[in-house]
């Protein structure tokens, strides 16, 4: 029969114990740095560019007839919407307005509103397509002079949920610097 005669050396013990929960807090520390850091990240890439004019359901109208009204303030501006790819016979091939329909009665009669965009990627899209777009506010002209948007970026999407949009506010204040 053997017997062991095993020695415990406590300082040597607490010293362990003592590191190892050491590197316990620090790795739950360098986990919540790494947690915080990547969530401040994920929010800032979810901020709206300010430079970039964002064209929302229920802003549409407001800011359609805002830039028909006062073209000159917003040429050279950058805005972003989605809408429907909408031609008439006479535009050329890189040519279509950005539309939506606007209600304009209770029984749900409807009227074709949207930006005149110019894109040589145009005739990749066809009609009735939903696209969403990233371009420039510009001065063209048909029949009349008339904002154009210059496509910068375009990409196909879903039909949206809330796909109409209603006549302006006759409450709304245009201010280039706040949309």
């Amino acid at each position: 029969m053997f017997v062991y005669n095993i020695h415990f050396n406590k300082t040597k013990i607490v010293k362990i114990i003592f590191t190892i929960i050491a590197l316990i807090l620090v790795f739950f520390f360098l986990y919540a740095a790494y947690r915080i850091f990547n969530q401040i990240i994920s929010v800032n890439d979810k901020m709206p560019n300010p430079d970039i004019i964002n064209i929302e359901t229920s802003n549409y109208t407001n800011i359609l007839k805002a830039v028909h009204d006062d073209l000159n303030t917003y040429i050279g501006k950058k805005i972003c919407f989605s809408g429907y790819i909408y031609r008439v016979s006479d535009f050329n091939e890189n040519q279509f307005v950005l539309a939506r329909d606007m209600i304009i009665s209770s029984n749900l009669q409807t009227l074709v509103v949207g930006f005149l965009c110019n894109s040589n990627k145009a005739k990749n899209f066809e009609d009735g397509s939903w696209v969403s777009i990233t371009g420039e506010i510009t001065k063209g002209n048909y029949y009349e002079e008339i904002p154009v948007i210059e496509i910068i970026e375009i990409k196909k999407i879903e039909k949206p949920k809330n796909c109409y949009v209603y006549p302006p506010d006759d409450a709304y204040v245009p201010t280039v610097n706040l949309f």
